[in-house]
């Protein structure tokens, strides 16, 4: 540890973070990372945590993830433009170096929850959700959590690590990249995939092969508020207890809050403050505090704003 007393939260508001994004007018603009800074320090966020550095993550901790093959495409394109995928993902100059940056600055996050420089720790440009191993997807050239997940597993030895996910859209790059793994633990509070991109995340999808039964989807229906989402928060919380976690991955999206551009659900920013707290208490009886919060989606620059904020002094509180 660093000092005798640090600080219980770290927060990553290196301004390297605001180099991923699609430029004016894409719902993903690195305007967004400002947003959020700018209510941070009406909070005095900035001085009540310790800083995360952004970096760029090396390319064996991303390959521990994503395919050399991809890698290598998504290099290249970037030199060409177009997009990454069928038309969501621009190719931009400099997109993999600034999608690098997002996953070091996971990664930074992690380690320093891991080696007790603080108990929480949050990252607001992160969690991108969609990108599978081998392609992009819905905005995600990288996919972070899934590199943070094989950096807690092969550089501290964790096995049980849980994925808790409250972005209105299915986290479907972390699901089916581990969806027969029966150790990552899976959890995700979601639009109905019948109203919304990516269209995955039923109910019934529990896992496959020896995994079955160790995944936990929640289909919500548009429209649904923060009483809704109190009805259905105990199910994540008793599957994991059931499972008993050593590390807690909290994608927090905010485009699962009212008046979202491009969904359809009615939380406000109180519904990520309670599964921040409650998810707090759940990783001081299983994980030593161990947990680490990702911004996600959310296209409604206020909302994200007070959304990570209040996850953030959740963290602070809990």
């Amino acid at each position: 540890m660093t000092d005798s007393n640090p600080p219980r939260v770290g927060l990553c508001i290196d301004v390297a973070q605001a180099n991923y994004g699609f430029g004016d007018g894409h719902p993903f603009g690195s305007d967004r990372f400002h947003v959020f800074l700018q209510e941070a320090g009406r909070r005095n966020l900035d001085k009540r945590t310790r800083p995360i550095a952004a970096r760029s993550a090396s390319r064996a901790e991303l390959e521990a993830f994503h395919t050399s093959a991809y890698l290598d495409f998504i290099v290249q394109s970037s030199t060409r433009g177009g997009y990454l995928d069928g038309g969501d993902t621009p190719a931009l100059p400099g997109i993999f170096e600034a999608a690098s940056q997002v996953a070091g600055a996971t990664l930074n996050a992690v380690a320093g929850v891991m080696q007790g420089d603080y108990r929480r720790a949050f990252v607001p440009i992160a969690g991108l959700h969609h990108a599978g191993r081998d392609h992009a997807a819905g905005f995600c050239v990288l996919n972070d959590i899934g590199v943070a997940i094989e950096y807690l597993r092969t550089t501290y030895g964790l096995k049980h690590i849980a994925y808790v996910d409250i972005d209105a859209h299915h986290g479907n790059g972390v699901f089916y990249s581990y969806v027969s793994d029966a150790d990552l633990l899976f959890a995700d509070l979601h639009e109905d995939g019948r109203f919304l991109y990516p269209g995955t995340g039923d109910a019934g999808e529990t896992g496959t092969d020896s995994a079955i039964g160790t995944k936990l989807n929640i289909p919500m229906q548009p429209g649904a508020d923060d009483a809704d989402f109190q009805r259905a928060w105990p199910r994540v919380e008793e599957y994991l207890r059931k499972h008993r976690p050593q590390f807690i991955l909290f994608q927090c999206g905010a485009d699962s809050i009212e008046g979202d551009p491009i969904t359809h659900l009615r939380y406000t920013p109180a519904a990520h403050a309670y599964a921040a707290s409650s998810l707090c208490a759940l990783a001081d009886e299983f994980c030593q505090g161990r947990i680490v919060g990702m911004g996600g989606g959310g296209y409604n620059r206020r909302n994200l704003a007070l959304a990570w904020s209040g996850v953030v002094e959740a963290f602070l509180q809990s």
